[in-house]
């Protein structure tokens, strides 16, 4: 199981706002940390925590924060309503649009995704497969 995921980032307060505006709607509760931002979610006595905690902070060797070249971290919304409300306020928190929220070609009629690029340039997918809700072509 996955436990957490790291991002580095350069400007904390900035990249706090961007995942603050994403993650609380999804449930993670935010915590200001001495060296940047935790989102978890609250823990359940006698379940594993989870989903994985994400931590927004400065690299720990002291340089700069860069983007990893393909890679993307990717978020589970219930619906599409949910996806499209997720990355109109990652835009108005500072993120910029890699992909508006629909349907892929390449991917299942049910799978329905936006993408966008936190303030540092990392890419985040903000995605629904709910076959309850519509899919591509219906």
């Amino acid at each position: 199981m996955l436990s957490y995921i790291r991002v580095g980032a350069n400007d904390i307060p900035r990249s706090g706002r961007f995942y603050t505006a994403i993650l609380t709607p999804l449930g993670y509760r935010k915590k200001e940390v001495p060296n940047g931002v935790e989102f978890t979610f609250p823990e359940v006595p006698g379940r594993l925590p989870g989903p994985a905690a994400v931590y927004v902070a400065k690299p720990y060797d002291g340089k700069e924060a860069s983007v990893g070249n393909g890679s993307m971290i990717a978020f589970q919304a219930e619906t599409q309503e949910m996806v499209r409300s997720l990355h109109a306020a990652g835009l108005q928190a500072g993120g910029s649009d890699e992909g508006a929220p629909g349907f892929r070609a390449d991917y299942s009629d049910h799978f329905y995704v936006g993408y966008l690029r936190d303030p540092l340039g990392n890419k985040v997918a903000i995605f629904c497969a709910n076959p309850a809700e519509r899919a591509r072509g219906g």
